[in-house]
């Protein structure tokens, strides 16, 4: 059995984030514990053709950790991945990291006062867990009737199969959201035939990406303040966007006028573009960005399919109006288990009930997208409602480190053994979050999203501006928290310990 004091899960952005601030503050009493064999997450494991970041590259990393190297304004996979790696690299937390180690249980003990974490590689007790698993770590197959009989090849867009040839072979992809986008116009170059089954259509945008120029490259690497200008530009116009998202979709008009001129630039036949111009308002669903996804649709050897699947036989794929589609092999490009992560089914409270149970039950919050009542000294990263449909998710997760070092300093101070945020304190806070959705595009726009949970509350997005969030977290408010010292376990720390820390927080965009 190992022992540490803090545990780190993942070793994505988040968590390894989590482990470079750790250092920072003086702390090497932690381990990150990870399924894959090097730092990356999400981007070590999605690997498919054409895999790229839409979050422009000076923005999509720490502005801890600035890369004066970007070879163009929107990564692609590759460079993001040797980005984490190298920070990795040179903060040393290789020696800190274990491995092909799977989480398999995350229990916490409350007469211990620590977690008790079992893993593929054994167990290890924790004070602190620090979850870094991500939103987009567990694909998510459709529920399709013979999914499990069709005898060629199949695999999910983030378990891609590099072994399996699809030159010149009849290929399926289903799904057209953010993955397949970018997988549909690099398989139309090589297959024989493509069909692309349509369930939504999404609005796609122009897509602003270019090789940075030799002067630019050397700007960023030469010229103090350059690149931090460039990431400050780029932040700012993002955040514009927040409020069309969040109080005035009719803002978005602009971007709707884009959305079909994109479409008239790629597709030449008329019933085509009706059939990909979505019928809801800009945003409610993920905006996507491309350019060549709308050409590859207008590909003679590509079929856009809109009729719903039936079912899947042994040799392809049939849909609704009762077409059979023979095909070699059917790239499954159905997104993530966000609000279902079987994460959660693993991470169990002091009340012994799991954090999927309890969301089940009450509806997926948290506080501040970090803290969650029932699970003593669990930090979440990326947590209910820090999700973002317009700029870096990695700007919220700096914010969250903010609040967990925070924390980490008045543990020290006050000896504190265990910390859980007030039942109260959480419900208030989410309730703030709701109300400030009412007006929002994922309310209003007339769509259906993965955004909401099943009692129809948008639960995974930030409403408003992100500087907004990066304020409430910038100090830990003890207050709005149950404590126990290591000196005095069971005993209540009171607000009165730390009177600078208001015991709530609105939430205002």
């Amino acid at each position: 059995m190992n022992v540490v004091k803090i545990a780190i899960i993942g070793a994505g952005f988040s968590g390894l984030g989590a482990a470079i601030k750790l250092r920072q503050e003086g702390i090497d009493d932690f381990v990150i514990l990870d399924r894959g064999q090097n730092f990356g997450g999400t981007w070590r494991d999605n690997t498919y053709p054409g895999a790229a970041c839409d979050v422009p590259s000076h923005l999509y990393s720490y502005s801890f950790a600035p890369n004066p190297t970007w070879s163009r304004s929107f990564s692609e996979q590759p460079e993001i991945h040797r980005y984490i790696n190298n920070v990795a690299a040179k903060n040393d937390l290789e020696s800190y990291t274990r491995w092909n180690t799977e989480v398999t249980g995350t229990v916490w003990n409350e007469a211990d006062g620590q977690w008790v974490i079992t893993t593929s590689a054994g167990e290890y007790r924790a004070t602190f867990v620090i979850a870094g698993v991500g939103p987009l770590c567990e694909p998510k197959l459709p529920d399709v009737k013979g999914i499990d009989d069709f005898a060629g090849e199949i695999f999910h867009s983030a378990r891609w199969n590099h072994d399996y040839n699809l030159e010149g072979k009849r290929v399926a992809v289903i799904g057209t959201g953010a993955s397949a986008i970018q997988i549909i116009p690099e398989l139309a170059k090589k297959v024989g035939r493509l069909d692309v089954y349509q369930r939504t259509a999404a609005w796609v945008l122009p897509r602003l990406d270019r090789p940075y120029t030799n002067t630019e490259s050397w700007a960023f690497k030469n010229i103090p303040g350059f690149q931090t200008a460039a990431r400050a530009g780029i932040y700012a116009s993002r955040e514009l966007v927040s409020f069309g998202l969040t109080h005035a979709p009719g803002v978005l008009a602009p971007a709707k006028v884009l959305g079909k001129q994109n479409i008239a630039r790629g597709i030449s036949d008329r019933k085509l573009r009706a059939a990909v111009t979505p019928k809801w308002k800009v945003g409610c669903k993920r905006i996507l960005l491309s350019n060549t996804y709308y050409p590859a649709l207008n590909q003679a050897n590509v079929d856009l399919v809109t009729d719903p699947i039936k079912e899947v036989t042994t040799t392809g794929i049939v849909t609704a109006d009762g077409i059979a589609r023979d095909v070699d092999a059917i790239v499954v490009a159905t997104g993530f288990h966000v609000t279902d992560s079987p994460a959660f089914e693993h991470i169990i409270g002091k009340d012994g009930s799991s954090l999927a149970q309890v969301w089940e039950s009450t509806g997926i919050n948290a506080y501040k997208g970090t803290t969650v009542h029932g699970f003593p000294n669990l930090f979440l990263m990326v947590g209910p409602a820090t999700g973002l449909g317009h700029t870096s998710i990695i700007y919220m997760i700096e914010s969250q480190l903010n609040y967990l070092v925070d924390y980490l300093k008045l543990q020290r101070k006050y000896d504190i053994a265990r910390v859980e945020v007030r039942s109260d304190v959480q419900h208030d806070y989410n309730v703030g979050i709701q109300k400030n959705l009412k007006s929002s595009v994922w309310e209003t726009g007339g769509c259906a999203s993965w955004y909401k949970d099943v009692f129809g509350n948008i639960t995974t997005l930030w409403p408003g501006f992100t500087f907004r969030y990066r304020h409430i977290t910038r100090k830990f408010d003890l207050a709005a928290y149950d404590t126990s010292s290591a000196a005095a376990t069971g005993a209540r720390a009171g607000a009165a310990a730390v009177t600078s820390h208001p015991a709530t927080e609105t939430v205002t965009s």
